[in-house]
């Protein structure tokens, strides 16, 4: 047949062949007027446009003169053709997954806070003048009441003040364990919601009040993470900061506590300024100001040494004397005026490991010493009873113990000083530290019940706005008449001077508020969880269809009338509308209208293949039902155990060990008994890193070392075996990328080595360890593309170049991981090579000589296998062992700096984050590199693959989005959300990695000419 293109001087010659597995057509662009390449590139990319409905796949492009082209085209058998494009399909895709991924923010993690309350204040006088909060980030309740063997306190005067003049307890802070959430607890009363999670440490997420901003004045000094949050939401113009600057944070620095030292040095120097000057002097005399002074120094000593050592328990000592001299001075100043009230505190505890984030007591149990104005002192008793057992431990038995919740401490902080209570707090004020009339203390309760049922009125009148009134379902405790009663009653027993039961009856009323304002924040979860779900149900549906209709012969294709798509379309188009017009009558944010339309063209789109779904059930009806419910049992218990893998890190072992006995039960042991032996032996060592303990508790810096030099072993091994065997595909251009690489190995285990030990000396990060740490990790991103592009060659160079950068960010066993991790995907494309034999698939190509850059022959590809769905999961598997497998992703909740010390050791909580995310990244290429080696040499269309593992993703990620927590500790929600998130980005991860996968193993850059080796 002859093709005439637009230009009439070409002639294209089209010869065809009939074959068994399709027609081979050679096209062949003759040489005309001189038209240029790029004119004779476009008219065949015109010609694969159009014959792209025609299910013609291209082979290769090539030129073998100057103006000549040759076109390999293989038209397949023919299928029927996919409902959507594969552009729009992928666009559907992203869309409809981006969607759920983005609704978990706006169905969880939405903010409880609610603007336009009336600011309540107790109309009687408050006992203080002034008030002194200190905050000792990261000071444990333990490390500061213990004694030492000696029978003597760390912090000796903060123990003479809770012995003999001020009252103490612990603050129980609700985790998130961060510095914070816990600032916001401390200061504006309110557990701070799950939607400053992206947000990280610096940025208010939403504006809200704090005692801060309802006093006077508020000088402050410390850290520029924290104070800077508390300024920029005080209204007008008088909370004053003073900060030390970012770098100063340095977790390798010699002492941090020189961190502390600074603040109290600048107090001191600002008050004694003061006296110079009138306008300042006569501001800090004035009546509700707030001195606030935060401590970073204990915080960063115990993630750099651990609250066990010595230079944490030495800044204790060092911020006891600094709080001494501080109240020293103020007593001074104030003429002893017995108007300034003292408290210390801290915003969270520290693992012994040196971290925090979860919910650990030693990381929620934090001090609380509370001295001077209209505070009680020390309450003699002769026993008291906590679960804890602390007390006997600390000699305070005898000394009453006055635990509070750590939103708690903002009411008292109010109650102090007379101003107004922070609006959004939920804390509950605890009176047993005041040392007040039983009449003040009627009255403050009071007005903070009133301040807490305000919040609950404005949270119940905007749902009321959005909901019919005929479906809105009120909060019964606390109905309008109830409230009413509750606040009658309470005034009534004021009056009479009955204040003991007008307390009582305003604690009933403050936790019922709080039970109300929860339960109108969550009012919509359920409807707009069920919307989701029926998304995610109709997406997958949808999906199966697609890889049924396009990649299997299990259908055939039946032309539907005109008639019924009409019926069809005209439904969903008015379930549509109706939809539309019932969230339009309740003025529902725009949010609801995508989450609650969008399963109405998803399920338009399943419903136009119901003839699809008839000859699926048919089929599938026709098999024996054993192995109908086997195949479905199989799915079932295949994909949870991958989401139990996320929470029960030995799930993976147990899988892993049932890999190990794979070849057995399908009888591939019988055909290849060495490569499977050593399949057996690699799936049981990698089954052994579940079950270790989440990375970064206790470093084990000779593990790593051990890591480097088993690397440069085996790359040595490698170099040896290629020379040996006089391997006419390398040359000496790739045998010094192979040296680099080796030097790149040796000189992260010495940095790794060098670093540790100085930082141990506490002589900070050397520069040269720097400078080779991102040298080292921009280098591994472009060495793998100067190796051959031969198979093995090139994932063991990707394997070299990507483990120099791992071993720097390693501090224990993980290291080993990537190894093992690696030697076993090694295996995993030998043992499919095996499995393809094994079903009569293919015949097992030579994989010594198989090249990445010439294996893209798509006139090989082949439809599915049910075995083919066994290997997707077996990616799958793999990419989730690749996460969990060593507890990275609890390393980066819970955070622990130790692994970025090699780049960096100034705190910058986002360069940080993206390390750790970096190091979870790179077992997941290593994966990724080996499926891309899987799917080529398995003559597998990567667009069959990645439907299979679209439906298994979004099965597991509807389990996770039921899951999703905004509640419990800094882990928990941080893991309950990475779970959703992680699985929901499966999918643009796949597209993303297999992208990298294959500029890792096909491109390769040409630093100088030289001849190309070709495979033969």
């Amino acid at each position: 047949m002859l093709f005439e293109p637009s230009l009439a001087t070409d002639v294209l010659v089209c010869k065809t062949s009939q074959g068994l597995s399709g027609s081979k057509t050679r096209l062949q662009l003759g040489q005309g007027a001189g038209y240029p390449s790029v004119i004779l590139l476009e008219m065949v990319t015109h010609l694969l446009w159009s014959f792209a409905s025609a299910s013609h796949v291209w082979e290769s492009i090539c030129v073998p003169e100057e103006r000549t082209l040759l076109v390999v085209c293989w038209t397949l058998p023919w299928q029927p053709p996919v409902t959507m494009g594969i552009p729009v399909f992928i666009l559907a895709g992203l869309l409809v997954h981006f969607v759920f991924l983005v609704s978990i923010f706006d169905i969880y993690f939405s903010s409880p806070l609610v603007h336009g309350m009336t600011p309540q204040q107790t109309p009687l006088p408050p006992p203080a003048k002034r008030l002194v909060l200190f905050v000792a980030d990261g000071l444990r309740a333990d490390s500061l009441y213990e004694l030492d063997s000696n029978n003597t306190s760390h912090a000796p005067y903060l123990r003479g003040i809770l012995e003999n003049s001020g009252s103490w307890g612990i603050s129980h802070t609700r985790v998130p364990t961060e510095s914070r959430p816990g600032h916001v607890a401390l200061i504006a009363g309110f557990y701070e919601d799950v939607s400053a999670v992206a947000k990280g440490w610096k940025e208010n997420p939403v504006e809200f009040d704090s005692v801060f901003n309802e006093s006077k004045y508020t000088w402050s000094w410390g850290s520029p993470d924290i104070l800077p949050m508390f300024a920029k939401g005080a209204s007008g113009d008088h909370v004053y900061t003073f900060c030390y600057t970012a770098e100063s944070e340095d977790f390798g620095a010699q002492d941090a506590s020189k961190l502390d030292t600074w603040v109290f040095d600048h107090v001191k120097s600002f008050f004694n300024s003061s006296r110079s000057n009138q306008t300042l002097f006569s501001a800090l005399n004035e009546e509700k100001v707030v001195l606030f002074l935060h401590l970073l120094g204990i915080d960063t000593n115990g993630h750099a040494h651990r609250p066990n050592s010595r230079e944490y328990k030495e800044n204790i000592r060092k911020v006891d004397e600094g709080v001494k001299e501080i109240a020293s001075m103020l007593e001074s100043f104030y003429g002893n005026d017995g108007k300034t009230a003292f408290i210390l505190t801290s915003d969270h505890g520290m693992t012994d490991w040196g971290s925090h984030g979860a919910g650990h007591p030693s990381e929620t149990l934090t001090p609380l010493i509370v001295w001077g104005a209209g505070v009680n002192y020390p309450q003699k008793v002769t026993s008291q009873f906590f679960e804890d057992n602390f007390l006997k431990e600390w000699k305070l038995e005898n000394l009453k113990r006055l635990d509070v919740n750590q939103a708690d401490i903002a009411p008292l902080m109010a109650s102090l000083i007379g101003v107004p209570f922070p609006l959004n707090s939920v804390g509950t004020l605890p009176l047993e530290y005041l040392n007040n009339s039983a009449h003040f203390k009627a009255e403050s309760m009071f007005t903070n019940a009133v301040q807490v049922l305000e919040q609950f009125k404005v949270k119940m009148n905007q749902k009321k706005a959005t909901t019919l009134s005929f479906l809105f379902t009120p909060f019964k405790p606390l109905s309008d008449s109830e409230q009413i009663s509750f606040l009658k009653k309470t005034r009534l027993y004021i009056q009479q001077q009955k204040y003991d039961e007008a307390v009582s009856l305003c604690k009933t009323l403050i936790n019922l508020a709080l039970e109300g304002l929860s339960y109108y924040h969550t009012y919509d979860r359920l409807f707009l969880g069920l919307s989701i779900a029926m998304g995610f149900v109709g997406w997958t549906t949808y999906v199966i269809l697609v890889i049924v209709k396009t990649h299997t012969n299990l259908t055939k294709t039946v032309q539907s009338s005109n008639k019924e798509s009409t019926v069809l379309l005209y439904s969903f188009t008015f379930v549509g509308m109706m939809i539309t017009f019932f969230l339009l009558i309740q003025t529902c944010p725009w949010t609801y209208y995508i989450y609650c339309l969008l399963p109405v063209p998803v399920w338009y789109a399943v419903m136009r293949e119901l003839h699809v779904i008839q000859n699926l059930a048919a089929n599938l009806w026709s098999l024996p039902i054993s192995q109908s419910l086997g195949f479905i049992l199989i799915s079932i218990v295949g994909i949870e155990i991958l989401v139990f893998s996320f929470f029960y890190r030995s799930t993976l072992t147990v899988g892993l060990l049932v890999f190990a006995g794979w070849p057995v039960i399908t009888q591939l042991w019988v055909q290849a008994k060495t490569t499977t032996s050593i399949w057996t032996v690699l799936c049981a060592l990698l089954a052994v890193f579940p079950l270790m303990p989440v990375v970064g508790r206790e470093p084990n810096i000779p593990l790593v070392i051990a890591a480097g030099l088993l690397t440069l072993l085996i790359s040595g091994f490698s170099l040896a075996s290629s020379c040996k065997s006089e391997n006419k595909y390398r040359n000496n251009e790739d045998m010094k990328v192979h040296f680099y690489q080796m030097l790149s190995i040796a000189l992260s285990t010495y940095v790794v080595s060098n670093t540790h030990n100085s930082l141990k000396n506490k002589q900070g990060l050397p520069v040269f360890n720097q400078v080779i740490s991102w040298t080292t990790l921009v280098s591994s991103s472009v060495l793998p593309l100067l190796s051959p592009t031969f198979l093995f060659p090139r994932l063991f160079s990707i394997l070299l170049s990507l483990m120099a950068t791992y071993l720097l960010l390693s501090t224990g066993y993980e290291a080993l991981f990537p190894l093992v991790l690696s030697g076993l995907m090694f295996v995993w494309i030998h043992m499919e090579q095996e499995a393809l034999q094994h079903y009569g698939l293919s015949l097992k190509p030579k994989l010594a000589v198989f090249n990445f850059a010439y294996a893209t022959d798509i006139t090989q590809f082949r439809q599915l296998h049910l075995d083919d769905i066994r290997r997707s999961f077996f990616f799958v598997f793999f990419i989730v062992t690749a996460f969990f497998g060593t507890g990275n992703i609890a390393s980066v909740n819970s955070f622990d700096p130790a692994s970025v010390y090699c780049f960096l050791t100034v705190f910058s909580p986002f360069m940080m984050g993206g390390l750790l995310v970096l190091k979870v990244v790179i077992p997941f290429v290593l994966v990724s590199c080996a499926f891309e080696a899987v799917q080529v040499t398995t003559q597998l269309s990567s667009k069959s693959l990645f439907l299979i593992v679209l439906v298994i993703s979004d099965i597991m990620a509807l389990h996770f989005f039921f899951l999703v927590k905004d509640y419990g500790s800094w882990l928990e929600i941080g893991t309950s959300i990475s779970h959703y998130v992680l699985v929901m980005s499966l999918t643009i991860f796949m597209m993303l990695m297999n992208g990298l996968a294959q500029l890792l193993t096909t491109k390769r850059l040409e630093l100088s000419r030289r001849t190309k080796h070709h495979a033969t």
